[in-house]
């Protein structure tokens, strides 16, 4: 499949009060790889606007396997799981200096279509030519 990958150093600001990196924060850098994965595919929030569609998250869960802690440095991958029905991305966090497991999870964003307001069944045709350029 279809992946990206992203590198993060955990700053001061990220962190809870109990000295490693907030939950939410992790949102985020799911979004960060999610971005790098969309621009390799050229389908990016501006070009999924310009198609005429929409793509909202409508699920997403994380599974925290280990912290991340200041200053660490991670790797952020995003791979492509699903784009028939819907556009399903994994997520994996793993340590750049030991490749040791941190976190992982999914999101999932379905097309709407911005004239109606109506969530698409099957994803737009745009996004079939997208990947296929990609697997090709």
């Amino acid at each position: 499949m279809i992946s990206a990958g992203i590198s993060v150093k955990s700053q001061f600001y990220d962190l809870d009060p109990m000295g490693i990196v907030w939950h939410g924060n992790y949102a985020r850098f799911f979004e960060q790889a999610r971005c790098a994965l969309l621009d390799k595919m050229d389908y990016n929030y501006q070009q999924m606007s310009d198609s005429g569609y929409a793509w909202p998250i409508v699920e997403m869960r994380i599974k925290y396997v280990r912290p991340i802690r200041f200053p660490q440095d991670v790797t952020v991958t995003a791979t492509l799981a699903e784009y028939e029905n819907r556009l399903k991305i994994n997520y994996l966090i793993v340590d750049s200096v030991n490749s040791g497991k941190l976190t992982k999870g999914f999101t999932i964003q379905v097309a709407v279509d911005k004239k109606t307001d109506e969530m698409l069944f099957q994803s737009p045709s745009v996004l079939y030519r997208k990947v296929e350029k990609l697997l090709c």
